[in-house]
């Protein structure tokens, strides 16, 4: 066989072998074979000058072809076969995200004080109460001068009170949406209202931020004794069957008479822990300070007269209480800033 024959063979073969590579590595064993220093095909070219005269230029033209034919066709293949690859391997390495973790992750769960708001909730839709949410940001019309806070009132100073504007203040109770709701609907009205609210203090049992749940109920022939009622149905179902409540008489600018209302302490009897010491939570005294609440004031009713809150007709009352109280009362936490550092090894113990 000639040169020239030779060497067309060799192009012939290599570009069957090229089309028949299946791998990347197999295309390189082909490189290797019929480029490589010691192949046929580069060896030719270097033995070009052996050859006769008349058959050197042709010889030497159809190896470079050749060379650079097969030079081509394996970058070629070799761009075809490693993207083949790639796709082979991203779906053998897919990663299903509907399955579970490994290991599994906890399942998350609410915050303390999601978890009781909710259970406050509750308790209250089942008495009949309905739900309202009000605004944070609130017009001081709503959250002092129609609640009975005159502006000569404490409440209303500056140091006291989140300001945003002349008369716009980060809400310091959810009471506005009492006020706001009376003006929406006639009576009879049962509402439960729970959100955050602000004020400027930061010690254990308080902070700038924290949440309340304010309730009202306005009707025809409504006294103290259904407010009693309707708190020692809370009482129990929030902390025991065995819990007991007390009104004391007290002072709130929009509720007449007020009180505040105690719950049994149930960490101990008679204020004597089973250790037969004093208790350190209720300190002896065998109850727990949980909210505040009385009659409304018929001062505030005038402020939705038009809206068929005729003091001389309706009365009501409304109580309000602190949710994280309310946690820390029923959880024996013993710092209300607890709730908010978003440690994980104090919110795992409730869920």
């Amino acid at each position: 066989m000639s040169a020239l024959d030779r060497v067309d063979a060799l192009r012939r073969e290599g570009e069957a072998a090229i089309v028949a590579a299946r791998d990347t590595d197999a295309l390189e064993d082909l490189r290797i074979r019929y480029l490589g220093r010691k192949a046929e095909l580069p060896l030719l070219l270097r033995s070009v000058a052996e050859l006769p005269p008349e058959d050197r230029g042709r010889v030497g033209k159809a190896a470079n072809e050749a060379r650079r034919a097969l030079e081509a066709q394996i970058e070629e293949r070799g761009g075809a076969l490693a993207a083949e690859e790639l796709q082979i391997r991203l779906a053998e390495d897919r990663v299903d995200v509907t399955l579970p973790g490994d290991p599994i992750s906890p399942v998350g769960r609410l915050h303390l004080i999601t978890a009781t708001r909710r259970e406050i909730e509750d308790v209250f839709l089942g008495l009949g109460f309905t739900v309202a949410e009000g605004r944070e940001i609130e017009l001081t019309y709503y959250n002092f001068d129609a609640l009975n806070h005159p502006p000569e009132h404490p409440a209303r100073n500056r140091s006291d009170t989140f300001y945003v504007g002349d008369d716009v203040v980060l809400r310091t109770h959810t009471s506005p949406m009492q006020v706001r709701a009376m003006e929406a609907q006639p009576p009879p009205i049962y509402i439960n209202v729970p959100g955050r609210v602000y004020r400027p203090d930061r010690d254990p049992t308080h902070t700038p931020q924290f949440h309340q749940v304010e309730g009202l109920a306005v009707d025809e022939d409504i006294t103290l004794a259904d407010l009693r009622g309707t708190l020692l149905t809370f009482a129990r179902a929030i902390f025991g069957p065995e819990r007991q409540v007390r009104l004391r008489p007290t002072h709130f600018p929009f509720t007449e008479p007020s009180v505040e209302v105690d719950v049994s302490c149930f960490n101990c009897v008679d204020g004597i822990t089973a250790g037969g010491e004093r208790c350190p939570l209720c300190k002896g005294t065998a109850w727990l300070e949980i909210l505040g609440s009385g009659m409304v004031d018929p001062n505030v009713f005038e402020h939705v007269r038009e809206h068929g809150y005729d003091p001389e007709r309706i009365q009501g009352w409304a109580f309000g209480m602190g949710i994280e109280r309310i946690a820390m009362l029923k959880h024996g936490v013993p710092d209300l800033r607890l709730f908010y550092e978003n440690d994980v090894r104090f919110l795992e113990q409730f869920g």
